[in-house]
């Protein structure tokens, strides 16, 4: 295999139960890098809830890019410029908001350094990690600086132009049975998919992280063929699919582990 770029998830991929990039990954990766291969950070997480990964791992040094938002937009790490983005309608955006407020279920919006939600203390009755009391919290502290969190009753009122996706937090029993209702009415105007057994997202029709891959791997001369992709989330598929090698954390849920050319360790253990 003629390897120029390595694709990877975080949560659950790349970082570990402590939500950190252990020190013997971090630098094989910077190794990899230094040898001319591209690492390219592929996750549902808002852009800026990824930078202080790419920073870490020289992603600005490199020329590393970061895909968010499950696709939605690709950030050169180096230039700091989105090199693609698709976003979600204003009128699509309120249209999927003011449907899913029917369900027990809290939706977030990340728009610039704020976090806009229905509930802020929602009880998802799922472990999260040790002093966080809520799944808002979780969200909102993913970056560095924490997203300001601010509680609307009407997301009509705040949602001013697109949206890079909407995500929705609710207890997993419930989202399993109630996934199809919650997208149904939109089947061929959005894209919907678990990112965690807690999180069911929209993006915009058409995108998840290989269509984004798709979209700028050709501008700087890599092919599927050149990539191996490491995933272990629902939201992985499409880049394990992608990719002229697809890898699954042992920890993947059992569809990515079906599907995968290579099953490695865990998280846990440098996978």
């Amino acid at each position: 295999m003629d390897l120029k770029a390595i694709v990877l998830d975080l949560d659950g991929t790349l970082l570990n139960s402590k939500k950190v990039v252990s020190p013997l990954t971090k630098n094989k990766l910077i190794e990899a890098q230094e040898q001319g291969i591209k690492v390219i950070l592929a996750s549902g997480r808002p852009t800026p809830a990824m930078m202080h990964i790419a920073e870490e791992l020289k992603l600005d040094q490199y020329e590393g890019y970061v895909v968010s938002y499950n696709g939605s937009s690709v950030f050169d790490a180096k230039t700091k410029e989105f090199v693609y983005q698709q976003l979600i309608s204003e009128e699509l955006s309120k249209d999927i908001l003011n449907h899913v407020a029917a369900f027990d279920v809290v939706p977030m919006v990340v728009i610039e350094d704020q976090i806009f939600v229905s509930d802020a203390f929602y009880d998802i009755d799922y472990p999260l990690p040790t002093g966080i009391k809520s799944v808002v919290e979780y969200e909102s502290r993913m970056p560095v600086k924490p997203f300001k969190v601010v509680e609307v009753d009407d997301f009509n009122e705040v949602v001013k132009g697109p949206l890079n996706k909407i995500l929705l937090a609710g207890r997993p029993d419930y989202l399993a049975d109630n996934w199809e209702a919650i997208s149904a009415p939109f089947d061929g105007q959005a894209t919907s998919v678990f990112s965690a057994p807690f999180y069911f997202e929209f993006t915009d029709i058409g995108v998840d992280k290989a269509h984004a891959l798709n979209e700028f791997l050709p501008q700087i001369g890599i092919k599927a063929e050149n990539v191996i992709s490491f995933g272990d989330g629902q939201n992985d598929r499409s880049i394990i699919e992608f990719a002229g090698v697809g890898v699954a954390m042992a920890n993947a849920v059992p569809e990515i582990l079906e599907i995968a050319d290579e099953v490695t360790k865990s998280n846990d253990e440098e996978g």
